[in-house]
């Protein structure tokens, strides 16, 4: 009955108890992660970097230095955030965000002949060097070097999106809160004919990977695209693997290994070869393919012609529907993140409620064994 309430909490079914439930839950992770950080070192810290901030001295270039590159990881860590976080459904910020600056920079590159780009306006856009410059074609580990900072933080921000997970799995099991779901789960796929189907199956694969192979398994599993992630993390939690053994092994999976695998795959499709063979043989399509070649031939030479000349904008009507379409479908991909994230901290306050409703009822029981059903009187007992 538990968990049915629990599944039930929903926006689709009951929108008022779901956000009730979700604002408070976030309310109280904010409050706890505030309460954690507030303490006489940290202020005393913060109060020490502050004062060096607006002190001159020798260490002027250091602090302009951080000034300007905080920002541009803090940019880039939080997508990474974003893309992991919300139990399973997380914004898919590498599509949104950057692999399109991936993209840009690497037809870019083909197109100036040089990974010099002004800056400013660079990372923002991508223009050709004004003047005379030296031209030679980047290879593509060249064009992964100038997007390396970027891919490496957004890594970063995904490794860390998984923590939640493990610490809440971990927290239960410390507290000695009855964590059952993903054991009960466990027995009875393996009792009954349910293992055969794929998600059930690849979650029991994922849990024996974790427990067996400890590092490598944890590495592994975070070193591919791999939707099942937060329950290894909440598996690691539950059995309490070590936090750094955990964090580590989803640091170098994440931010090393995925998120260069990711990178060179997106460099080598928008190789300038490659793309001027697919447009040329998309008008092999039937009914639409003319019709999108010409679409993406005007893209591209557009694309170019700003480049060159930043100050010239004049977006095509085409494109532009192609535009609007993407950005539809960028909000729709926001607000089933947002509906996700809401029900999973709303489904966490209601576990919550009940474990804290089962304790009440266990210690009523003690001191009243006459009251109460008897199935209340064997959860008693």
């Amino acid at each position: 009955q538990d968990l049915l309430e629990r599944k039930s909490m929903v926006l689709w079914r009951r929108p008022f108890t779901t956000l009730k439930y979700g604002t408070l839950e976030a309310g109280r992770i904010l409050i706890s992660f505030a309460a954690k950080l507030i303490s006489l070192r940290l202020l005393g810290s913060l109060f020490i970097l502050a004062v060096l901030c607006y002190l001159p001295g020798p260490h002027d270039k250091f602090v302009a230095f951080c000034k300007q590159h905080i920002g541009f990881a803090s940019y880039w860590i939080g997508l990474g955030v974003l893309s992991s976080v919300g139990f399973g459904s997380g914004l898919h910020t590498f599509v949104l965000y950057l692999g399109p600056h991936i993209a840009s920079v690497t037809m870019a590159a083909y197109e100036c002949q040089t990974l010099d780009f002004p800056k400013p306006p660079y990372p923002d856009k991508k223009i050709c060097p004004d003047g005379l410059y030296f031209h030679s074609t980047p290879d593509v580990w060249s064009i992964m070097s100038k997007v390396r900072l970027e891919v490496l933080f957004w890594g970063i921000g995904t490794a860390l999106g998984e923590l939640p997970p493990f610490f809440m799995a971990r927290s239960a099991r410390v507290s000695a809160l009855e964590l059952q779901e993903a054991s009960d789960l466990q027995e009875e796929e393996i009792n009954t004919e349910e293992n055969r189907e794929v998600g059930r199956g690849s979650k029991l694969f994922m849990e024996r990977v974790v427990k067996r192979a400890g590092f490598f398994g944890i590495l592994l599993c975070a070193s591919v695209p791999n939707p099942l992630f937060d329950l290894a993390g909440l598996t690691c939690g539950h059995f309490l693997i070590p936090f750094w053994k955990f964090f580590l092994a989803t640091i170098i999976g994440k931010a090393v290994v995925k998120s260069t695998l990711q990178q060179w795959i997106v460099v080598v499709a928008f190789n300038e070869d490659l793309i001027y063979k697919m447009v040329s043989g998309i008008d092999q399509l039937p009914w639409m393919g003319p019709w999108l070649q010409q679409i993406l031939n005007d893209f591209l030479k557009s694309t170019k012609q700003r480049m060159h000349s930043p100050k010239k904008t004049n977006p095509l009507t085409a494109f532009s529907v192609l535009i609007n379409i993407f950005e539809i479908c960028a909000i729709i991909m926001v607000a089933v993140f947002v509906v996700s994230l809401v029900n999973s901290l709303a489904q966490i306050h209601c576990k919550r409620r009940q474990e804290k409703e089962r304790e009440v009822r266990k210690a009523n029981l003690k001191n009243n064994p006459e009251t109460g059903t008897e199935n209340e009187r064997e959860v008693g007992k």
